[in-house]
């Protein structure tokens, strides 16, 4: 189920580095919002504070709240893994793992879980692979390499296996910069369909891509950044 995320005078710290300043936005269910702005602006470092992934950089810490459906994500007792389900994260450069099958691929998420049925992986791979537009690509060779694949079919494989674990929120990372042009606009045109049962979040460095796929923009500036 899609859900709301609201950002409440959000400031972003590396050890006594203040990385971004004093930020506050929504993003509304069952929408794309682009974080745009010149390289350097924080964008990626304040999408990593949406499923707690900055955490893993040493230092990292948040002030402000980040809320989704009005539960913060930073309240004590919250489980950062459990927000990591929550609120998926496609990356920059396609990462499945390149010895794992296509299949598991996908359900990963799931096995780690501790799901064993076969049925129940085998359905949520057809489900999810359908999900990314992938399945009649795929359908035939399942039990193949992901690392097989074409760098566009890379990058929904790894959507695929976001979506198999039912997040409320997709994050994407500049989803298309290491595509070529066809596999752009396949992965635009998945992101347009995605909305329709998840939030989106994507950060893009390209004006023109924010504006064929989002519905709302946040647009950061250098202004907002500490100085090292």
């Amino acid at each position: 189920m899609a859900k709301r995320l609201d950002l409440k005078a959000v400031n972003i710290f590396y050890g006594a580095f203040h990385a971004v300043a004093d930020v506050t936005l929504s993003v509304l269910p069952r929408s794309v919002t682009a974080f745009i702005g010149p390289s350097g602006c924080g964008k990626t470092t304040v999408l990593r504070t949406l499923n707690r992934m900055h955490e893993v950089v040493p230092g990292g810490r948040v002030d402000g709240s980040v809320l989704l459906d009005d539960e913060d994500i930073y309240g004590a007792g919250v489980d950062p893994v459990g927000v990591r389900r929550a609120i998926g994260m496609v990356f920059q450069r396609p990462n499945p793992f390149p010895a794992m099958s296509i299949r598991d691929n996908v359900v990963a998420g799931l096995k780690l879980q501790g799901v064993r049925s076969r049925k129940v992986l085998d359905d949520t791979a057809e489900y999810s692979l359908r999900g990314a537009n992938l399945w009649d690509e795929v359908k035939d060779r399942l039990d193949r390499p992901g690392g097989g694949l074409s760098g566009g079919q890379q990058q929904r494989l790894c959507i695929a296996r976001a979506i198999a674990v039912q997040p409320d929120v997709l994050l994407m990372d500049e989803p298309c910069s290491a595509l070529d042009p066809i596999s752009t606009m396949a992965i635009e045109e998945l992101i347009s369909e995605l909305k329709q049962d998840y939030t989106i979040v994507i950060v893009t460095h390209n004006m023109q891509q924010a504006a064929r796929v989002s519905d709302y923009t946040a647009f950061f500036n250098l202004e907002a950044v500490g100085k090292p």
